[in-house]
């Protein structure tokens, strides 16, 4: 094999595996629907990327070329059906890290939310450490400015996803989940097919899976050893005790089976952030590196781009970027930055996600956003979706009960943050609402 090709190279796990790949030296190149910043960092780094379904991109030599792409593509693109037509070998995006996986020690995130700060938090522990990993991570580290670090050492750490059950196609050395919400419910139906994904997940794990406490895993699930962790409940195998505040960053003592290890600075903000340290630590202590080190990296961790991500932070305005696209995301979001900005307040834009997501969740969606003090919410991002008669954001709106609130397009954002009163601004989303960070952050600056 010399070629790679991708089919939606600019989604974040599949830029992430052609990354790998052009760094082998193979001849890596791909297509997506539109440019974007991942696209033209590929571009940078000598990657090749276009923009239109045409064939003639595509490696002639069938033989040497292996062709990868992602579920959120189109069954009937040209250049899917084409590829398959001539017999090249196609593969899915999960297959292939599933392959790259084999035959080395994976250590797994896993998790309906917080498995991207997770893992790159764990692959910052072990490259801080001089232990070192391949990782492939679902956001861009903002130590590394990449979502792909490449080691020799035979670790590979990677996002786990739950989407489109690629999570099925590892098979971990050590597992963490984080969380077994009900989401993706066009693909699993119910909350009962999501928990049965994870426990299938659970039951490919040789040696230890470490779930937050509460969730419905069970030795019957899986030959691992189960550990648990948790933010609170001191009955959990990690957990912080001597918890302290210090300017939005949490300070604790982490309680795990080999004793205390004091005084973890988390350099993230927020409560999550604190969440997700002790998920990342527990599965660094079962790998082996050392606690003095893993203190050390949790508190030089910047975070993941778009993960509570501070864009201002000035006297009397603040603005921050997050990802959170479902319920339960977005009130440990919110939670964390009244954490953080106590007593000031909270103005958050949020585009919808997805026809489906709204439909299924437009109460929970609803429930979390009232805990704002003004809501603008935008019209809904459809992604790979077609409309749904009679699901649009105003199925939200109407049951959000914030003291202020407002419904507007995507086009009328920038004018309606002009005009408004801004203490603390959050702008959440999956879709592309992070377009508007650049824009928001100058206008914010210049009020300065």
């Amino acid at each position: 094999m010399k070629n790679v090709y991708f089919i939606g190279i600019g989604g974040i796990g599949m830029s992430a595996i052609a990354r790998y790949y052009h760094f082998k030296g193979l001849n890596v190149s791909g297509y997506d629907k539109t440019p974007s910043e991942l696209t033209a960092k590929l571009l940078e780094e000598g990657i090749g990327v276009h923009y239109s379904d045409d064939i003639s991109f595509i490696p002639k030599e069938v033989e040497d070329t292996l062709v990868v792409y992602t579920p959120a593509i189109p069954e009937d693109l040209g250049e899917l059906r084409y590829v398959r037509e001539k017999g090249y070998r196609v593969i899915k995006r999960s297959r292939m890290l599933g392959e790259i996986a084999e035959g080395q020690r994976c250590l797994a995130v896993a998790g309906t939310h917080g498995k991207t700060t997770t893992s790159t938090l764990l692959a910052h522990i072990l490259t801080e450490s001089g232990e070192g990993c391949t990782a492939f991570l679902g956001g861009i580290s903002r130590n590394y400015g990449t979502n792909t670090l490449i080691s020799h050492t035979p670790t590979v750490v990677a996002e786990a996803d739950e989407f489109d059950r690629s999570f099925l196609q590892l098979h971990p050395e050590i597992a963490v989940i984080t969380a077994m919400d009900a989401d993706h419910l066009d693909i699993y139906g119910d909350l009962a097919h999501v928990q049965e994904a994870f426990r299938a997940f659970a039951s490919q794990v040789s040696a230890d899976v470490i779930i937050k406490k509460g969730l419905p895993i069970t030795p019957e699930d899986t030959g691992a050893r189960i550990l648990t962790y948790h933010p609170e409940d001191a009955s959990a195998d990690f957990h912080p005790e001597n918890i302290r505040i210090d300017n939005g960053h949490f300070i604790y003592d982490l309680h795990c089976p080999g004793g205390i290890l004091r005084d973890i600075r988390v350099g993230t903000l927020g409560r999550v952030n604190m969440e997700n340290s002790v998920a990342a630590a527990a599965i660094a202590l079962l790998y082996g590196i050392r606690p003095e080190a893993i203190r050390h990296a949790i508190g030089t961790f910047q975070g993941a781009k778009r993960r509570l991500e501070v864009h201002v932070n000035k006297p009397g305005i603040a603005y921050i970027d997050d990802y959170a696209h479902h319920p339960e995301e977005l009130s440990k979001a919110i939670a964390s930055i009244r954490d953080v900005f106590p007593g000031r307040k909270l103005t958050a834009v949020f585009q919808p996600h997805l026809y489906t997501r709204t439909r299924d969740f437009a109460e929970g969606f609803a429930a979390a956003l009232s805990a704002v003090d003004k809501l603008i919410l935008l019209d809904i991002y459809p992604a790979r979706e077609l409309p749904i008669p009679g699901v649009t954001s105003k199925i939200i709106f109407d049951r959000v009960t914030a003291p202020e609130k407002i419904l507007i397009s995507r086009a009328e954002l920038m004018e309606t943050l002009e005009r408004e009163d801004l203490d603390v601004l959050v702008t959440f989303g999956a879709g592309d609402i992070d377009r508007f960070t650049g824009a928001i952050t100058e206008m914010l600056l210049s009020r300065v």
